[in-house]
């Protein structure tokens, strides 16, 4: 199927965010947030999913940056899916990360909804606030109207268990974007 890609530009007086997706991609990515940690969550997100992904932002802080992608994120994922004919629409992944396991399920149902469950140890990955993945994923669930379920099973490693759950977002949008002649 093509035409299922899109272009999200949004500016404010805090952020400047440029985010191209392909749902049919092949999970390439460039990504420059000018934050490392997110540049490789996001990077894992498109290619577990299988997502093409071109992210370019600059923003004033880490807060504001990272809403502003999932925003752009999940209004792109919107625009793209068009009007959701012959999607699958519910989709969920669980994915290990050495010591950690986490489970994403998504349903695309039109009404933003988001329930998470991260125990993290710190609030610090390297420069990058575990309050912010929260963050993230409940601004995305909202601008994507899709229902999002996160939880951390077990783990020690917060970058681990953080790197899991993107994963596990990936996979899951990309079996609940497939299109199936079934439907």
């Amino acid at each position: 199927m093509a035409g299922r890609k899109t272009t999200i530009r949004r500016e404010t007086g805090e952020t400047k965010i440029s985010l191209t997706l392909n749902l049919d991609g092949t999970g390439q990515y460039k990504i420059d947030t000018g934050i490392k940690m997110l540049d490789h969550m996001l990077s894992q997100t498109a290619k577990h999913g299988r997502l093409d992904l071109t992210l370019k932002a600059s923003g004033d802080d880490e807060h504001h940056v990272t809403e502003d992608i999932a925003i752009c994120f999940g209004k792109a994922l919107n625009e793209a899916l068009g009007e959701k004919l012959g999607i699958t629409r519910m989709g969920d992944a669980t994915v290990p990360m050495d010591e950690s396991l986490a489970m994403v399920a998504i349903d695309i149902s039109g009404r933003g909804y988001c329930e998470l469950d991260l125990p993290f140890k710190k609030n610090d990955m390297r420069g990058f606030h575990t309050d912010l993945v929260r963050h993230f994923l409940e601004t995305f669930a909202a601008e994507g109207k899709l229902n999002l379920h996160a939880l951390i099973l077990y783990g020690e490693n917060d970058h681990h268990k953080v790197e899991a759950v993107f994963k596990a977002l990936g996979r899951a949008l990309d079996i609940a974007t497939r299109v199936d002649s079934r439907t």
